[in-house]
């Protein structure tokens, strides 16, 4: 019975944060220079899997910054979020605009340092989510959302997210 009404409570949610990001991946991505910043590339993480705390949870991650100039860079990233946590998921993959405050030179760039921003996701099944996140090491790089993370599992989170990038030598 408690497990019966938890999954409702669960669906519930998954449906009222889903539709949106739902209605959201749907639209088609545009990728614009903005006033306060240019756009230097994407960063595509896969995360591990696991299980929602009720108040929080920790993952880690592999990310991979494909720069607009330049080589491509791996890092390893941990992923905390504060807030309503609930369910089970599988791996899963999020992808990121770059943007660089436009006053900092993009000569010997790197995404090192701690990002904190909000997020927003739910499964049942298959799911979605979003992450906007700002931070780096001088706080001058900004993680917009390209498109919603893809998941796997019976979950859904909101909250507060920060993720932390240690670059791979």
């Amino acid at each position: 019975m408690k497990l019966t009404r938890t999954f409702a409570i669960a669906t519930a949610c998954a449906a009222t944060i889903g539709s949106p990001v739902l209605a959201q991946a749907t639209q088609p991505v545009q990728v614009e220079t903005v006033e306060t910043g240019s756009t230097i590339g994407f960063l595509e993480c896969t995360v591990e899997g696991g299980f929602g705390l009720l108040i929080g949870s920790s993952r880690e991650a592999v990310c991979t910054f494909d720069q607009a100039e330049g080589e491509d860079q791996v890092y390893l990233g941990q992923i905390d979020k504060l807030g309503v946590d609930i369910g089970i998921s599988g791996e899963s993959y999020m992808k990121w605009v770059v943007v660089q405050a436009l006053d900092h030179a993009p000569e010997d760039l790197t995404l090192d340092g701690t990002y904190v921003g909000v997020s927003a996701d739910a499964s049942v099944g298959i799911g979605f989510g979003a992450n906007a996140l700002v931070g780096g090491s001088d706080k001058s790089i900004g993680l917009q959302p390209l498109s919603v993370e893809g998941k796997t599992g019976l979950n859904v989170a909101v909250g507060l997210t920060s993720m932390t990038l240690t670059s791979v030598e």
